[in-house]
């Protein structure tokens, strides 16, 4: 009986040593499983981490791009918007220096069409085949041909129909024989500079 209580303790220890490597290796078989889903879920948070700085990056790319294309369309708008105004005052500028040109030739001409009238007047009055008035035709001649050449002219008045923004009616007379508002007779001649009236006709209306 002794001798099967020891051989029973002795297969009993044995089995107790078979059966502890057994847990041994299977407690480092699950530490190694664990270490293997540690440094999966590592690596899968690693580069979560790396995509969502890919991500970010991206948008403060994104966002530094979108900025810097708001400055050009601000400069663009407010270059384009200085490039109008300088264009608006440049016409401006030359519209009224030509309004300056015209204002003065106009004041330049109102003064030289008194010498006009008395020319006028005195070669009306010189007798037929005088030297001396034969020059001063030619002269006064001269200074017409100068004076249309700078764009003046005379109006027309005398059978056209009276128009207030050229005639100027100090008279009327009447007569059946002439139609209503006919210019009969020139008093003073008027003149144009270009499309301006200088001097208005002073006329004579029938009717």
């Amino acid at each position: 009986m002794a001798e099967e209580k020891e051989n029973k303790s002795t297969v009993e220890e044995e089995t107790t040593e078979d059966k502890r490597p057994a847990d041994a290796e299977t407690q480092e078989e699950t530490q190694e499983a664990g270490e293997e889903e540690q440094t999966e879920e590592t690596q899968e948070e690693e580069q979560e981490e790396k995509a969502e700085e890919k991500k970010t990056s991206f948008f403060k790319k994104k966002e530094k791009k979108d900025k810097k294309e708001q400055q050009i369309a601000e400069l663009t708008d407010r270059l384009q918007r200085t490039m109008a105004e300088f264009d608006n005052f440049r016409k401006r500028t030359e519209k009224e220096k030509a309004s300056m040109y015209i204002i003065g030739a106009k004041e330049i001409v109102e003064k030289i069409l008194p010498v006009v009238d008395n020319f006028e007047r005195g070669l009306a009055s010189a007798e037929e085949g005088d030297a001396f008035a034969e020059g001063m035709k030619m002269i006064y001649k001269q200074l017409m041909t100068t004076l249309e050449e700078l764009g003046v002219e005379p109006i027309e008045a005398v059978g056209k129909e009276f128009n207030p923004d050229f005639h100027n009616a100090v008279m009327h007379v009447e007569d059946d024989s002439l139609g209503e508002n006919v210019v009969v007779e020139e008093l003073q001649k008027g003149y144009m500079y270009k499309s301006f009236v200088i001097r208005h006709s002073m006329v004579k209306v029938a009717n």
